[in-house]
């Protein structure tokens, strides 16, 4: 029997005013409650927070009920992937252990109701952005994430908010070209063989055929809150509003 996937990326929870935080975590609560009763696997491809940065013994503080509504879809037997994006910062095992959250660090192949998917975040998977990718080794640098976590929690986490709009000024305005990188990087992907391309971070939303396969992008929650499912061999993106 067919089983039924969602598919959320880019939620970017804490980006905002706290106000418009409020309202997007509570679209997101009504997701996730939706999720209970209506999928099999829920993926997230990452940057459910605009910044995550947990230590040994600390999480960051906020989005309580975000936390808590993934915990009751796991204990309902449902399964979550997390792919970490380029806001997440540092992940130890808070999402594993308390949770039960599956965190990827690497880019996921998958057999999902017989069809190939190849699922991503897809930041450093442009040609042309050999800057970011010189970063991105630095920030998951497991040398570098200890010695950062000896710096005091408060100013740890503040320092990741201030990188994490770094980062985000960095992508918005970087020149990639005329062409969508990320759709070169899915043909490749196609060509291999695999039926469904699925990335995020480029936050905006893309549904395009590419000879047997399909390239798939979901934006973001920033402004255009959906979801992907996936069900019966079709694929379809919703707007969640």
């Amino acid at each position: 029997m067919d089983k039924t996937y969602l598919f959320i990326s880019d939620v970017h929870l804490g980006l905002r005013s706290k106000e418009e935080e409020k309202q997007k975590e509570n679209l997101l609560i009504k997701f996730l409650q939706f999720a209970r009763e209506n999928c099999d696997e829920l993926f997230i491809l990452g940057d459910l927070f605009d910044y995550w940065f947990e230590y040994k013994h600390v999480y960051q503080k906020g989005f309580f009920r975000t936390l808590s509504s993934l915990h009751d879809l796991t204990e309902r037997g449902i399964k979550i992937h997390y792919i970490i994006g380029n806001h997440d910062f540092m992940h130890r095992d808070f999402f594993e252990k308390e949770i039960g959250v599956k965190l990827y660090e690497k880019d996921i192949e998958a057999q999902l109701n017989g069809s190939r998917f190849y699922l991503a975040h897809g930041d450093g998977l442009v040609k042309n952005d050999i800057g970011y990718k010189i970063l991105k080794k630095i920030l998951r640098n497991k040398l570098v994430q200890k010695v950062y976590s000896v710096i005091h929690p408060d100013l740890g986490i503040a320092l990741a908010s201030r990188t994490s709009k770094s980062s985000r000024d960095y992508t918005s305005k970087k020149d990639y070209g005329e062409t969508d990188g990320l759709f070169e990087f899915a043909k490749k992907k196609i060509d291999c063989g695999f039926n469904f391309v699925l990335l995020g971070h480029f936050h905006q939303r893309r549904f395009k055929q590419y000879k047997n396969g399909i390239y798939i992008n979901l934006g973001s929650w920033i402004d255009e809150p959906c979801y992907g499912i996936f069900q019966s061999n079709k694929f379809e993106i919703i707007d969640w509003n």
